[in-house]
């Protein structure tokens, strides 16, 4: 090795989790404030809606997470196309800034309109936040760890939406639906806000890296993928052409079109039976803390048995647990369908992110991920529009088994048209670099 040579692997960022192990961690405390900021107003809205607006039609209720997923989705384009141009950072301080009158329009809203507005700001919150911390984490850890971060990434960010979620409830059931529950968003986003100022560092180096040692698939799958595909080539790839990419696509958004529904209909569901509203809290806190827990198993077995199995019965489990819900009418099997509802979450989403990062070049992989978050959270509108709809036809239970038929049809689409994206030597697909502990680019 030349002097040049040495000097150079003494400078270029090194991947893997042990080697920025610090970094890591803090990316996902803040991503589990951004999770909190959604949990402070799941149990609660739905109930603000109904007792002190006076709203009934399912579909108006609905507006909001409308409102929240439209944002987001759009939001989650331009976090991926910005944080390839001018970095993860500014992106990430950007998000937090949007989401200081979140939580004091809430607050003091006259009217409905200014809920759907603080959903609007909400959803762009989400989406430049959730995904420069996904992207970012992407960059850090390198290709074989892939799973394993992106469910510790999903595991902080749900388990904080159970937990506030929770908060929010008991908050709500002793001191009133206003303010107290909200004073938990004005605290998690001045603490985030802070730490994604002074402390985060920029992880655009670490993807550049990747790509140095980055060599095609053996057997050619992604010759037709290789270099800096423009935007429009990334979005078509993502969203139609490609297998894999298409394939994780659609499930993500049938994965968060189940998760819109539930939002925005589950409370109410609950409700018909008369559950007191710290018992609707606990229902809807057991999803996403199942749903969070469980990411810490399978984000890293997806490292070793591949993708496309746990996605695949991951969407099967998911219609199994909405057929539950919509069939029983107690809180013993609605807290079993909500739990299994989790599951099948968990196997799914830290997973399709992992692959994701695997068919992507790390030179547009924030902009892959971005619009896979675009069509994943294009699901929070497409679910509650569907919900409401379906809801104000028929009934409740009739959107949820509604959602139910779709996500069997998605897993059906995943089993017959995705292939295994990763690969479960010591190197993963699409890439020449090693994730040694230790070794200068991974």
């Amino acid at each position: 090795m030349t002097p040049v040579d040495a000097q150079d692997d003494r400078t270029r960022p090194r991947l893997g989790l042990r080697a920025n192990a610090a970094q890591f961690t803090l990316l996902v405390a803040i991503n589990a404030l951004v999770g909190g900021m959604v949990g402070q107003q799941q149990t609660v809205l739905p109930l603000l809606a109904e007792r002190e607006f006076g709203l009934t039609g399912y579909t108006f209720i609905f507006t909001y997470v409308i409102a929240f997923g439209i944002a987001k989705a759009g939001a989650n384009y331009f976090a991926g196309t910005w944080s390839d141009r001018y970095g993860r950072k500014p992106v990430l301080i950007a998000g937090w800034l949007v989401a200081i009158p979140v939580p004091l329009m809430l607050i003091w809203a006259p009217s409905w309109g200014w809920v759907v507005a603080a959903n609007v700001l909400l959803g762009i919150n989400q989406g430049l936040t959730w995904s420069t911390t996904v992207i970012m984490k992407i960059d850090l850890v390198g290709p074989r760890q892939r799973g394993l971060a992106m469910g510790l990434n999903e595991a902080a960010g749900y388990g904080a939406v159970a937990l506030t979620s929770l908060a929010a409830g008991y908050l709500a059931a002793h001191y009133g639906l206003r303010p107290v529950p909200f004073l938990l968003g004005l605290s998690y986003t001045a603490l985030a806000l802070g730490l994604s100022t002074l402390a985060v560092k920029e992880t655009r180096g670490h993807a550049r890296a990747e790509a140095v040692g980055h060599v095609p698939r053996a057997d050619g799958l992604h010759d037709h993928l290789h270099g800096d595909l423009n935007n429009r080539e990334v979005f078509v790839q993502t969203s139609f052409r490609e297998r894999a990419l298409s394939s994780a696509s659609q499930a993500g958004l049938v994965n968060n079109l189940n998760f819109g529904l539930s939002w925005g209909l589950f409370p109410l569901l609950f409700a018909t039976a008369g559950l007191p509203v710290a018992q609707i809290g606990v229902l809807f806190a057991l999803y996403p803390a199942v749903w969070g827990i469980g990411q810490l198993l399978t984000g890293a077995l997806s490292d070793r048995w591949g993708r496309k199995r746990l996605i695949s019965v991951g969407m099967v489990v998911q219609a199994s647990a909405l057929a539950v819900i919509a069939a029983t009418d107690t809180f013993a099997w609605w807290a079993a369908g909500t739990m299994l509802l989790g599951a099948g979450t968990a196997m799914v989403y830290p997973t399709l992110l992992a692959a994701i990062g695997d068919v992507a070049h790390p030179i547009w992989r924030g902009r892959a991920v971005g619009i896979y978050r675009v069509w994943r959270d294009l699901g929070y509108a497409v679910g509650a529009l569907m919900g409401g709809v379906v809801a104000d036809l028929w009934s409740l239970r009739a959107a949820v088994w509604t959602a139910a038929a779709i996500s069997a049809v998605s897993a059906l689409v995943v089993a017959v048209r995705m292939y295994e994206t990763h690969h479960r030597s010591g190197r993963a697909p699409g890439s020449g670099v090693d994730d040694s502990e230790g070794s200068s680019h991974g």
